[in-house]
């Protein structure tokens, strides 16, 4: 398996932040990479970084959002920005550096991923 930087991918959430709210995302500490040759069917995945480990290094939390180009690059434009907004409800609102699962009693995240990229789609339209 092959890691990349993928700063295009950086730079489409940078978008979708400045179209969107979600002010608890800090863009300094989050981190892209495209891979090649993974066997996972996802389109992209989003990392933690334990607190065990960010206590023993004395570092902050951080996230890196994987994109895995043999399905991701795929997708259209519009498609890409969904996944994205997907990965980023993954992060908490501490952002602590734990993860969000895709279902809890009170939240859905596919749901909240799905309206959040149309209020995206709206804001870009005008």
């Amino acid at each position: 398996m092959e890691w990349q930087e993928a700063t295009d991918v950086k730079e489409d959430l940078l978008h979708v932040l400045h179209t969107i709210e979600l002010p608890h995302i800090d863009m300094n500490r989050i981190h892209c990479y495209r891979t090649t040759g993974s066997k996972v069917r996802a389109y992209a995945r989003t990392w933690a970084f334990p607190k065990i480990f960010q206590k023993a290094l004395n570092i902050e939390p951080s996230y890196v959002i994987e994109v895995l180009a043999e399905h991701y690059d795929r997708l259209n434009s519009d498609k890409q920005k969904k996944v994205l907004i997907h990965e980023l409800l993954h992060i908490p609102k501490n952002f602590s550096g734990a993860l969000l699962p895709h279902k809890t009693k009170s939240r859905n995240l596919h749901t909240l991923a799905n309206q959040l990229f149309k209020e995206y789609k709206q804001k870009i339209r005008y």
